[in-house]
């Protein structure tokens, strides 16, 4: 199952990550001077990161899919004539004038790797090019996305338009579309099946080792449901555009709602006169940081991936981590489960060099919007 997971993971998952980048930027706390060091997901993390000017970012993803989709990004924000046409492109993502904008402006100054996988045929487009994903919603392809669409299948299923929450004027109608809709839900047959099936939940990018952290020893469905009641009414549609990607599968339209630092019309031209300071890999976080010299980075940030690791992995990662630190460098991390998962497994000697930031931590994620994460974390480099 493991290996399944890793199979599905080099392909392209996620169009939109599913971490808070704004929760990120609190905690990093980005200098100028400062050099990141990050997974590199969809992107919009390090997309937005560089709107609070760091000297450079290095991106990090073991899915060629996910390092062309960063290229792609950056080569677009460079090239694309406006604001208007970045956001058709990544924000909109469903207009032909996209496929013709990445052949004649985009195409020419991608590298060879990225173009080749873009202008690649595929399976799950049924032959067409992987570019034309982004003539036809992006955000409904991937893996996420198409797990995000069987979600809302089924709730039609059951005679539920998960969009109908979208139409909500106040937190008390999302939360009462939530408890007189939604949260019947999750007694039908098929969703507890769903719920209690480990395979079945690959599409929300849940591995076995985080099937068993998520779960906690108690019935998922149960688990899912309190992360859904967050994540439908426990912001303002006004503030969350990670509901409007659940419920909608979209962004508002017209860009009329919330949207990633990155997206963001008063940030274009900031991003596009910083994309040279983001270089984009196709190795490991450990493996990166094992060729850098000691002392040259100052953030770390690793989503989930911990949660994926074994111990050795994870006191690998620490051991390159620790030698490359600055003094002051801060850690970001999430968890399925809401404790840390470094005590008891890291290797002492590599954790009491670091602090970690309970409170502070505690509350940056009780205000992640993605709402679909149990804990976030910060650590402290005290050398």
């Amino acid at each position: 199952m493991e290996r399944l997971f890793e199979r599905l993971f080099h392909g392209l998952v996620y169009t939109q990550i599913w971490e808070d980048p704004e929760i990120d930027l609190e905690a990093l706390a980005l200098g100028s001077d400062h050099h990141v060091v990050a997974i590199a997901s969809g992107g919009c993390n390090v997309l937005s990161y560089l709107t609070a000017n760091p000297a450079h970012i290095t991106a990090l993803d073991l899915s060629l899919a996910h390092v062309a989709l960063n290229r792609l990004k950056l080569v677009a924000a460079s090239r694309l004539p406006s604001w208007e046409a970045f956001y058709r492109f990544f924000g909109a993502a469903d207009d032909e004038a996209n496929v013709a904008a990445y052949e004649r402006l985009i195409a020419p100054y991608l590298d060879l790797q990225s173009r080749t996988y873009w202008e690649g045929r595929s399976l799950n487009q049924l032959g067409r090019r992987r570019i034309s994903i982004f003539e036809r919603n992006a955000y409904r392809h991937g893996v996420l996305g198409r797990f995000i669409g069987l979600g809302h299948a089924v709730a039609r299923f059951y005679g539920v338009d998960l969009r109908d929450l979208l139409s909500a004027r106040s937190l008390e109608e999302q939360r009462h579309f939530f408890e007189t809709t939604l949260a019947p839900l999750f007694d039908k047959r098929a969703v507890r099946w769903a719920t209690a099936n480990r395979l079945s939940l690959y599409g929300l990018g849940i591995p076995p080792a985080q099937y068993d952290a998520l779960a906690g020893g108690t019935d998922m469905r149960h688990v899912l449901r309190q992360r859904l009641e967050r994540l439908a009414c426990g912001f303002s549609l006004e503030q969350n555009y990670f509901a409007w990607q659940a419920f909608g599968r979209s962004y508002a339209d017209g860009a009329s709602g919330p949207l990633p630092p990155y997206l963001r019309r008063e940030h274009f031209d900031a991003l596009r006169a910083r994309v040279d300071r983001v270089e984009v890999l196709n190795r490991s976080i450990t493996e990166y940081l094992a060729g850098c010299p000691s002392g040259s980075a100052d953030r770390y940030v690793l989503l989930d991936a911990q949660d994926w690791m074994t111990d050795d992995q994870l006191n690998a990662l620490w051991t390159e981590i620790t030698r490359t630190a600055r003094p002051g460098a801060r850690v970001i991390f999430r968890t399925a489960a809401e404790p840390s998962l470094l005590p008891g497994r890291l290797d002492d000697s590599l954790l009491q060099r670091w602090r970690y930031e309970a409170e502070l931590s505690q509350s940056l994620g009780q205000r992640d919007r993605s709402a679909i994460y149990g804990g976030f974390h910060l650590y402290v480099f005290e050398g």
